[in-house]
C-alpha cells in the first residue's frame, strides 16, 4: 500500500515572521553582563561588534519580528524545506511509532545555517558594513555566512576550529568557492592566536577560541563587523522558520509530535525547531517532551553549570547566563565540530532551567552507529551533529516498541553528511573512538 512520507508547502507558506521566545518565558531572562563593569550591557556597549539593527533584535521582547522581504525572496531558493516521515526507519526498528524529520540539508549550503546567516548579511549591509568576521566549528556556519556574504557584496573572512579545518577540508574549500578568506583556528593572524599557539603549538583549537580571534579582528578591521552563527538570541530568532513551518506540515500529515528531538552545541538547530512547539506548550498547553541532545564529550546542558561565563576563551564578550563548561574548556576532537562549544544559548539554558525542555548525551560511536542505520534506511546520509538526535530518535522508537506505545516522534535532520565522509570512514574501519 503507498503511504505519503513527504509533507511540503509552496512558497508562498514562507514564515513571515520570525518567533521569540523570550516575549513568552513565564521568567524574566538574566541579562547579558558587560565584561568589565559586570553591569547590564546597554546597545551601545555592543556597536563596537554588531550593527545597531541586529543589536535591537537581539534585546527585542516582541513576540513576532517581521521578516525583510529581501530575505524571504532568498529563503525561497530552498524554503520551505520537507518533512518526511521515516517508514524505512520505523520497519527497520519495527516499532509502532511514527518518525518524522524536517530535513534542512536542502539549503545551498547542506544545513539550517542560512537561515540566520541571510537575515545577517542582510541588516550588516543596510547599516552600511563592508566585511564580516566569523568563526566556524565543523563548517556549516562558515559555508552559510560565506555564500551570504556573496549574495549581498560583503568581504568575509572565518577563523576555523582548527582540527575542522583538518578533518573537512571541503568545507573550508566550499566557503574558498564563494569568497571567503579561512584560517585555521587559533591562527597566526591574531595576537590571541599566537598567544594560544605559543602556548601550544599542536592546539587542536575550540569555538571559544576562534570566537575569540573573530572579534579581535572585528575589533581591529574598519568597516568590519562580527557575525556568530548561534547562542545569541537573534540567531535563534531566525532559525524558527523551521519550527513555524513544522506546525503546519505536522497538520498535513494529520499528527501531533509527542516527543520533539534536536542536536544540540550553541543550541541554534534545536531553538529553530522547539520554540514555535515551547510556544504551543505555554499558550495552549500542550504536553510535548522536548529533548536536546548532546555528545557526552561535550556535555554542557547535562553536566554544565548554570551561570555567567564569557563566550570566548579570550573573555571579550559580554557575561551570559547559560549552561556552560567554562570557557577555557577544550573539548576533544570529535567529529560533530558543531556541538564542540563550551557554553550553551541564553534561551535554551532559560528553557531547561524552567523545566520546558529535557537533554540526553551520548558517546561518539552510538552516535555513528545509528547514523549508519538511518542511511541505510532512509538513504540520506546525515551530519555527525544531527546523528546525535537520530540517536536519541531510535531510542524513543525502541522504548515505543518495547510499550507497545504508538507515539509520534518528531526530530530536525539539520544537515547532510557528504562532507564529513571522513568520519564515516574511521566508523565504518572501526577507527573512530569516542574523542
Amino acid at each position: 500500500m503507498s503511504q505519503i512520507t513527504q509533507f511540503t508547502l509552496p512558497a508562498s507558506e514562507i514564515p513571515k515572521q520570525w518567533y521569540n521566545l523570550g516575549h513568552d518565558f513565564p521568567e524574566p531572562m538574566a541579562p547579558p553582563l558587560h565584561p568589565g563593569t559586570r553591569e547590564p550591557v546597554g546597545l551601545d556597549d555592543m556597536k563596537a561588534i554588531f550593527p545597531e539593527n541586529l543589536i535591537e533584535q537581539e534585546m527585542c521582547q516582541d513576540e513576532f519580528v517581521s521578516i525583510p522581504d529581501e530575505v524571504r525572496e532568498i529563503y525561497a531558493l530552498w524554503r520551505p524545506t520537507p518533512l518526511m516521515r521515516a517508514v524505512r526507519l520505523e520497519r527497520a526498528l519495527q516499532t509502532p511509532a511514527h518518525i518524522y524529520y524536517k530535513y534542512e540539508g536542502v539549503s545551498p549550503a547542506g544545513s539550517h545555517k542560512p537561515n540566520s546567516a541571510v537575515p545577517q548579511a542582510w541588516y550588516n549591509r543596510q547599516a552600511g558594513v563592508k566585511r564580516l568576521a566569523t568563526e566556524t566549528g565543523a563548517g556549516q556556519w562558515g559555508a552559510s555566512l560565506a555564500m551570504a556574504c556573496r549574495m549581498f557584496g560583503l568581504e568575509c573572512v572565518v577563523y576555523m576550529v582548527r582540527v575542522s579545518f583538518n578533518q573537512k577540508p571541503y568545507r573550508k574549500l566550499l566557503m574558498q568557492t564563494w569568497g571567503a578568506s579561512v584560517h585555521p583556528s587559533p591562527s597566526l593572524e591574531t595576537d590571541f592566536g599566537r598567544k594560544v599557539l605559543a602556548d601550544d603549538p599542536e592546539c587542536s583549537g575550540s569555538l571559544g577560541i576562534a570566537i575569540s580571534e573573530a572579534i579581535e579582528d572585528t575589533i581591529k578591521t574598519p568597516d568590519t563587523k562580527y557575525a556568530l552563527g548561534s547562542v545569541l538570541n537573534h540567531v535563534c530568532l531566525h532559525q524558527t522558520v523551521i519550527g513555524e513551518e513544522t506546525i503546519k506540515q505536522m497538520e498535513l500529515a494529520g499528527e501531533e509530535p509527542d516527543v520533539i528531538i534536536g542536536c544540540v552545541g550553541g543550541g541554534s538547530n534545536f531553538a529553530g525547531m522547539a520554540f514555535p512547539f515551547i510556544r504551543r506548550k505555554l499558550h495552549d498547553n500542550k504536553s510535548y517532551r522536548i529533548i536536546a541532545v548532546e555528545p557526552d564529550s561535550c556535555p554542557t546542558l547535562t553536566k554544565g553549570e548554570l551561570k555567567y561565563d564569557f563566550g570566548d576563551t579570550a573573555e571579550t564578550t559580554p557575561l551570559l547566563m547559560m549552561y556552560s563548561l567554562g570557557h577555557d574548556f577544550m573539548p576533544p576532537s570529535i567529529h560533530a565540530g558543531g556541538l564542540r562549544y563550551h557554553g550553551m544559548a541564553p534561551m535554551v539554558s532559560h528553557a531547561r532551567k524552567l523545566g520546558l525542555i529535557d537533554a540526553v548525551s551520548y558517546p561518539q560511536d552510538q552516535i555513528f552507529e545509528s547514523a549508519v542505520l538511518f542511511a541505510r534506511s532512509e538513504g540520506l546520509v546525515p551530519a555527525p551533529e544531527p546523528a546525535h538526535a537520530i540517536r536519541a530518535v531510535v531510542d524513543e522508537a525502541v522504548r515505543a516498541r518495547e510499550s507497545g506505545e504508538k507515539k509520534v516522534i518528531l526530530f530536525n535532520l539539520c544537515g547532510h553528511g557528504m562532507l564529513d565522509l571522513s568520519a564515516y570512514d574511521l566508523y565504518l574501519s572501526g577507527a573512530l573512538g569516542n574523542d
